[in-house]
């Protein structure tokens, strides 16, 4: 294990330390039929490598009737498997909650005012799309990450682009000028001494169409993440120039887990359950994908066979979703990130920033 890798598990250990005594359930609702019925009690989970987050898993769930809750997601995103693994195999009901899940289309701005005003109570989603509306000042808490990986850089196999550099004076599709993937591949641009507003033609489509716009010719390379990226890279006219789990970013968070302020300052140990329900739906979805991808079988496209599914579970990184100061660190480095290609304001605190949007839930 990499000196990184154990200061991620040592961070998360002593986190979870502080927090295990106290108590940990709480309900989340279940918006809209869920195809799945939950099973009474969550399936063990292999914690050999992390024996303090299976004392904090373990502790008991809250008394009484079983918390209503709304959680908020993209029911498309395959790399959010582990929300319906969460309602199939109990680990929402283990933790006595009774979640119903959204399926939000809408912009991150209109997705987090749901969140911060109560019309859910929690929600997961892209950490380079979160932040700049967090910076803004929604009260919406980030309690953990989630996974890593998902984004891509695509092109025709035969363009001449073979690296990130390569976009370097190129015409390129996205689907949202405000996406995550646009941030991130922008920030990456930046630390190669590329400007990606001056050097870097960005020119948005709908998110399905954007290899139509490659075969037109009126782009050279498109972002995109799965799986619809994953179903394209299988046709061999194809191929991936770059993604988000290059380099220094292989072992960093992608999505996070936001709770509504009021509940994080009302009911911590509400707040705590459905974190800890999340984080042990994540461990199992890095152990099980194969079980994950017939639990997000129903949400994905047809286009996509179980197969795929179980092979992009695995290629996200369900096992990193930090929590404590590695969260933190991830935080402010993304902020630093977003401030270098002016998306952050220059007079930012990146630090007092990142701090003032986490929240320890397991020390309550």
């Amino acid at each position: 294990m990499s000196t990184d890798n154990k200061k991620t598990v040592m961070d998360r250990r002593s986190l979870l330390r502080a927090g295990a005594a106290a108590a940990l359930v709480a309900p989340i609702g279940a918006y809209g039929a869920q195809a799945f019925t939950p099973r009474a009690v969550a399936p063990a989970i292999d914690f050999s490598e992390f024996p303090i987050c299976k004392t904090a898993s373990d502790t008991p769930p809250l008394t009484g009737a079983p918390r209503k809750l709304k959680l908020s997601w993209n029911a498309g995103a395959v790399c959010l498997a582990p929300l319906p693994v969460a309602i199939d195999y109990g680990f929402f009901k283990k933790q006595n909650l009774d979640v119903e899940l959204v399926n939000y289309s809408g912009s991150t701005d209109q997705l987090l005012e749901a969140i911060a005003t109560g019309k859910s109570d929690a929600g997961l989603g892209m950490a380079l799309r979160w932040l700049k509306p967090l910076e803004q000042g929604f009260d919406v808490k980030i309690a953990a990450g989630t996974h890593g990986g998902c984004m891509r850089v695509l092109t025709r196999a035969n363009s001449g682009i073979d690296r990130l550099a390569d976009l370097k004076g190129k015409t390129v599709a996205i689907g949202d000028l405000a996406g995550p993937d646009k941030n991130f591949f922008s920030i990456q641009l930046s630390k190669l001494g590329i400007d990606p507003v001056k050097d870097v033609d960005w020119r948005a489509y709908p998110g399905n169409l954007l290899n139509v716009a490659v075969e037109k010719g009126e782009v050279q390379a498109f972002l995109s993440s799965d799986p619809l990226a994953y179903l394209w890279l299988k046709d061999p006219q194809y191929k991936e120039v770059a993604s988000n789990l290059d380099g220094e970013y292989r072992d960093k968070s992608c999505c996070i887990v936001g709770l509504r302020g009021s509940l994080v300052r009302e009911e911590p140990q509400v707040a705590r359950a459905i974190t800890q329900a999340l984080l042990d739906a994540a461990m199992f979805t890095s152990q099980n994908p194969d079980k994950a991808a017939k639990s997000f079988q129903p949400y994905a496209p047809k286009a996509a066979s179980l197969a795929d599914l179980e092979a992009m579970a695995r290629y996200h990184t369900h096992h990193h979703h930090p929590v404590g100061e590695v969260l933190k660190r991830e935080l402010k480095a993304y902020a630093d990130d977003l401030k270098s290609v002016q998306v952050f304001k220059p007079s930012t605190d990146t630090a007092k920033f990142a701090e003032r949007i986490y929240v320890d839930v397991f020390s309550v």
